[in-house]
């Protein structure tokens, strides 16, 4: 994939990791400095015309974690069927899965690292 993000992206990408949300925080603790299976995780990618929330490039794993504003969006479908479309996983959490149960969060992450989910 070749697909250079517009500027804009990389600067609001920028002030995404300066101010991120409590459930993108927690996350990025546990996913920081290859803490889970020693995959080498950033967090606020501009890829392509998106922002991703975590990626894992090596192992084509995107991590997602969305707030009520992405309740039934199209977009975010769309989005997602592209990212397979260039081989990777998708795995999308709510900002409250990842606050009240951050370990089962984890797990998942880490079965789709493993095995690619299977």
């Amino acid at each position: 994939m070749r697909h250079q993000p517009p500027p804009i992206n990389r600067d609001r990408a920028r002030g995404m990791r300066r101010d991120p949300t409590r459930a993108e925080d927690m996350l990025w603790e546990a996913l920081r400095d290859r803490r889970l299976a020693g995959a080498k995780f950033r967090r606020q990618v501009p890829l392509a015309h998106f922002i991703l929330d975590f990626d894992c490039f090596e192992r084509r794993l995107i991590v997602e974690v969305d707030g009520w504003q992405h309740a039934e969006s199209r977009a975010d479908g769309v989005r997602d069927a592209f990212f397979r479309s260039q081989g990777f996983q998708v795995l999308r959490f709510w900002n409250e899965e990842v606050e009240e149960n951050i370990n089962v969060v984890c797990l998942r992450i880490l079965a789709e690292l493993r095995d690619g989910g299977e």
